[in-house]
């Protein structure tokens, strides 16, 4: 199956500053000498590299900016980008820092002049700590013998937790806007008051959901572009959550959704960035039909109109001509007519069949993967659905087959009771050239055979199934009619 480029890589790398007094970061990391060392920092997934600097013979040297960096988790990369450790960047942006990789697991970083790594590193030494704790207790409960003793373990399990959570959240009270307290309260989930934890009705589980949607992002500014610059496994990881698991599989839903974040977003340019990237990379291929009408929303609002220093002119195009073939086809709009000949030379419009539903097929016929859905998709018309009424557009597309093919697959397999008609690359160039979209951008065919199930009116009931899936949805738009 052919699948489109990942958008992110189509994107120029840029920094944004914060501030402008510049950074000055003295490095010592053992034992590299007369090597370089890189600084980058985490943006999601990605991890780019924004300075570099050649260490001395005694493994040190000084990465320096005239601007100050925006806040977030940052790596110093070894020679050859090999591996890397981390550190926090806030307001204090000029320290120092010792680095042993021999060493550096059992003794961490030494930092001198950076209160925000000192707390830290700090944190993690107790977590570190207090997560081997909690590993030796979990072995002993799974040992346990009897109720008594596993209750035992159990309640110092708890404890324990309860313990970790306190501290973080005195950490955060003790700590307010620090990049610590950010990144701890981007950590957290809401905690169900107790009324909620147990519900008994429907009614209990709708105002449990509500609450923990609606405290989901306690704490959290969309305009603080630290969040931005960390790993996928915190920020972005709870973005996938919300839209997964929290919010309504609606595009109503989630368009709302995204328009309220970037709303807050809208003043921080690396904030808006990472979120449009994050959007446009989720909806870019669509899990389920009804992300398309994301993907063309977030193109109208936040690309026809605008540009953005990070957007290259590729990237720009693939979204562009992405959102083209999708609004055509949105799940719920009328389908576009196709107009073409068939095996005698006759043109047949799509809109002149007459039927309850009618099922577009895109398909080629020296495609290995045609050759084996097609003829079943003929089986099941066959025995159940041509008795219902359905019918069968076929739209056999030219690729590096002939006309001769098309037409012996349709005898070999006996697809006389479809409407067969004939997609050649002469009437495509033809469209495209008159500045007509072509069908297959039309119907965003992007891989055979390409499936389309239409309702009485033409409108998209469903697009890009399996053939077996068409029948299911068949079976349930009867039961909810019947």
């Amino acid at each position: 199956m052919k699948r489109l480029p990942i958008i992110i890589l189509l994107f120029a790398c840029s920094f944004a500053s914060a501030q402008t007094d510049g950074y000055e970061i003295h490095v010592t990391v053992k034992p590299f000498r007369n090597q370089y060392v890189y600084l980058g920092y985490y943006f999601g997934k990605q991890l780019p590299v924004i300075d570099s600097v050649k260490l001395n013979d005694e493994s040190e040297g000084v990465f320096k900016g005239p601007e100050k960096l925006g806040g977030g988790i940052y790596l110093i990369g070894y020679p050859g980008k090999n591996g890397f450790f981390e550190m926090l960047i806030d307001k204090q942006q000029k320290f120092s820092l010792l680095a042993d990789t021999s060493t550096l697991f059992s003794k961490g970083v030494e930092f001198i002049n950076s209160p925000d790594n000192e707390l830290f590193k700090e944190y993690q030494l107790t977590m570190s700590s207090k997560g081997g704790a909690i590993e030796a207790d979990k072995q002993h409960l799974a040992a346990a013998k009897n109720a008594k003793d596993s209750a035992y373990w159990s309640a110092r399990i708890k404890k324990m937790n309860d313990e970790i959570q306190l501290y973080r959240e005195d950490l955060i009270s003790k700590n307010n806007g620090s990049i610590l307290s950010a990144l701890l309260i981007a950590m957290q989930e809401p905690e169900l008051p107790s009324k909620l934890k147990d519900p008994k009705n429907k009614e209990d589980s709708i105002r449990a959901y509500r609450y923990f949607k609606d405290h989901f992002w306690d704490g959290i500014n969309f305009w603080d572009d630290r969040l931005a610059r960390t790993p996928s496994a915190l920020f972005e990881s709870k973005l996938d959550k919300y839209f997964d698991q929290v919010v309504a599989q609606h595009p109503d839903s989630v368009i709302k959704e995204m328009d309220w974040m970037l709303g807050y977003a809208s003043i921080s340019d690396e904030m808006t960035k990472f979120l449009l990237l994050k959007f446009v990379n989720r909806y870019l291929v669509q899990k389920y039909m009804w992300e398309d009408a994301v993907f063309v929303h977030l193109f109208e609002k936040y690309f026809s109109n605008k540009t953005y220093p990070w957007l290259t002119e590729q990237g720009r195009k693939t979204i562009t001509d992405r959102a083209y073939s999708l609004m055509a086809n949105i799940t719920g709009t009328a389908a576009a007519d196709i107009e073409l000949p068939d095996t005698s030379g006759t043109k047949r419009s799509l809109y002149s069949l007459k039927a309850p539903y009618t099922i577009v097929c895109f398909w080629d016929p020296n495609c290995g993967h045609c050759r084996e859905i097609v003829p079943k998709l003929d089986s099941i018309y066959k025995h159940k659905w041509k008795a219902q009424g359905l019918k069968v557009f076929a739209v056999g597309k030219e690729t590096d087959s002939k006309k001769t093919d098309w037409i012996r697959f349709i005898h070999e397999y006996s697809l006389q009771d479809w409407t067969n008609v004939y997609y050649s690359k002469e009437d495509e160039k033809a469209r495209v050239d008159s500045g007509v979209p072509g069908y297959s951008q039309l119907y965003d065919v992007q891989s055979f055979p390409t499936l389309y199930l239409l309702d009485k009116d033409k409108r998209i009931v469903a697009k890009k199934l399996a053939y077996d899936q068409i029948d299911e949805v068949l079976q349930l738009k009867r039961k909810n009619r019947g």
